[in-house]
């Protein structure tokens, strides 16, 4: 979509949500930026008024369905939304193949379901109007499954699955989904990642190639192309082969302050 009117973008308290805010403003445009650092929203406000556009905050919790429903129907009623970019996303290490307490279930619940539930609460109305996009930020995870990232490898996988069976189940519609595949991004979250992070690109960089995928209709926004081509032809090769090229991109993940909380109490 070249030109939406009507924005939500969901994780827009993290690195790249941050960036994407401060991408896709203009003038007159409102923008529903949901996340859970308050502080962090206003930064992304800011950015979004600095460019003349409409923002409106909202810390809704993706582990609430009911919640964020009632935020993005809200929103939409005064604002029908024409792009919605499903960002939100957390991870959490693994030691041995297994992950904290409690950190997996937060995991898929705002990866895998907070995404599909903000998704169905919205995709209604924008069908009803025969227009829009929404846009599902995946990763290179789900390419090629990280080692250190296990429940988050396997939500990122299940976006990429969603996004796919979504964009034939309402093929005809007037809607386009759309699939973001990112690499290595310099943001808070892979600044957690304690090991290599190959090809890896400034937020601000990444928000630019996602908004000129969207402005040019793509179906799939994948970056960098030489780092997503590798990761696919090595995980067709045979399994010893593939498994020793992954080793090679090995690392601790550091927790969140959501997951820190969770180990304290």
């Amino acid at each position: 979509m070249k030109n939406p009117k009507n924005i939500v973008l969901t994780g827009a308290s993290g690195g790249l949500g941050q960036a994407l805010a401060a991408e896709l403003a203009a003038p007159g445009r409102h923008v529903l930026l949901l996340g859970r650092d308050g502080k962090r929203l206003t930064k992304a406000a800011d950015a979004v008024r600095e460019k003349g556009g409409e923002p409106h905050i909202a810390q809704a919790c993706h582990t609430r369905p009911d919640q964020l429903a009632e935020v993005l129907r809200d929103f939409d009623a005064h604002a029908p939304v024409d792009l919605m970019i499903a960002n939100a996303g957390v991870k959490t290490g693994n030691r041995g193949g297994v992950e904290p307490a409690g950190q997996t279930a937060r995991v898929v619940q705002v990866n895998l379901l907070g995404t599909i539930h903000g998704i169905e609460a919205l995709m209604p109305r924008m069908q009803a109007r025969g227009r829009g996009t929404l846009a599902i930020v995946g990763s290179l995870a789900a390419i090629a499954p990280h080692a250190d990232l296990l429940s988050y490898s396997a939500t990122k996988a299940g976006l990429h699955a969603y996004a796919k069976a979504l964009r034939r189940s309402i093929h005809g519609t007037g809607l386009r989904v759309v699939t973001v595949i990112p690499g290595f991004m310099d943001t808070p979250m892979t600044d957690r990642q304690l090991g290599p992070a190959p090809l890896c690109l400034p937020a601000d960089r990444a928000a630019q190639i996602i908004a000129r995928g969207l402005a040019r209709g793509r179906t799939t926004i994948a970056f960098p192309k030489s780092l997503i081509a590798a990761s696919w032809l090595a995980e067709r090769l045979p399994a010893p082969l593939s498994d020793a090229i992954m080793r090679q991109v090995r690392a601790e993940i550091l927790p969140d302050p959501d997951e820190e909380s969770a180990l304290r109490n």
